[in-house]
């Protein structure tokens, strides 16, 4: 994590050195404040059929899955003192439960996770859990859902349901995990595939339906990975997020791509959604996820606590997405 101090810093160098033209660029920054002002990384947002709002986020303090609630996106969130997932599955060691989500598919509550591996203790897998209530507790199955050890494993699986009722999962292949050093273990050649993988599930939501696909994987510019993909669609056309560099340092961003079939081919925007300084006040910003009537985002970004939750507006015009 990156303390105050140092974002603080790496603010005011890039003013001192910036040209007037840039300088005057920097004077439109934003300054937000936290949706939650506390540990809560990797956050994912579900509204219920009641209409109440839950984001779900990585563990903390031996909270495996923590959740907030409100009853509108903007606010204010509380979050419950509660653990979503008590048990991670006899598949995971039970540590560095991360990047959950949720969603309900029929008259079950399912938990996407990632989750250490308990074979491996180096890498992560993927898996489900399952709640006839919103707030749990939620059972893991007994095997993951994915678990690519050869290739590093697996972190930061979301659900999407297409129109046609069709379900999928997109997580990140963590090849990081067996990097040959560097940030975030992936910057020293040769760099190791950190794919976006989709794959379809039967309605139940977590049963692997077919063969998967990687649908975007890391390029120049993108650091040592990619990670934290979500699926959207919106007037027929896919929007893939996902975040790129080294989550400790202030390269860290959001970008996406879009496409008009869910499998691809996904062409990346020319311009990133978010990064450090731009639009807003903050350093390092990450794990965004959009509500699924593509009104609202949440992601987290460095602060005093390590890594809180914010939340603005997103807007989209054909193949473009803007936030404000």
């Amino acid at each position: 994590m990156l303390s105050s101090i140092f974002s603080t810093a790496f603010l005011l160098i890039g003013f001192v050195t910036a040209s007037p033209l840039e300088a005057l660029h920097k004077r439109s920054v934003q300054s937000i404040d936290a949706a939650i002002d506390a540990f809560f990384a990797d956050p994912a947002i579900f509204k219920d059929t009641d209409d109440t709002f839950y984001t779900v986020a990585t563990s903390h303090h031996g909270i495996h899955v923590q959740v907030a609630m409100a009853t509108a996106v903007n606010g204010p969130w509380k979050v419950l003192h509660h653990d979503l997932l008590p048990a991670p599955g006899l598949w995971s060691t039970g540590a560095k439960v991360w990047g959950p989500d949720i969603r309900k598919i029929g008259e079950n509550y399912i938990l996407y996770y990632g989750a250490q591996n308990a074979e491996s203790k180096m890498q992560h897998c993927v898996g489900a859990a399952t709640s006839k209530t919103v707030l749990g507790p939620y059972e893991a199955l007994d095997t993951p859902l994915a678990c690519p050890l050869k290739e590093g494993g697996a972190i930061d699986m979301s659900g999407f349901t297409d129109t046609d009722g069709t379900h999928f999962v997109v997580y990140k292949v963590d090849g990081n995990s067996i990097g040959h050093g560097g940030a975030c273990g992936n910057t020293v050649k040769p760099l190791v595939p950190t794919p976006l993988r989709l794959q379809r599930v039967e309605d139940d939501g977590y049963t692997p339906a077919g063969e998967y696909m990687d649908i975007l994987d890391h390029i120049e510019g993108d650091g040592p990975y990619i990670e934290a993909p979500q699926i959207i669609l919106v007037d027929g056309v896919y929007f893939l997020f996902f975040s790129s560099n080294c989550y400790l340092t202030p390269e860290y961003d959001i970008k996406y791509a879009t496409a008009s079939n869910i499998r691809g081919p996904y062409k990346r925007s020319s311009d990133k959604l978010l990064k450090t300084g731009m639009p807003f006040d903050l350093v390092a910003p990450g794990g965004a996820q959009i509500t699924r009537d593509g009104t609202f985002m949440v992601f987290h970004a460095n602060c005093d606590n390590g890594r809180c939750m914010y939340e603005r507006r997103i807007r989209f015009s054909g193949t473009t997405a803007t936030i404000s």
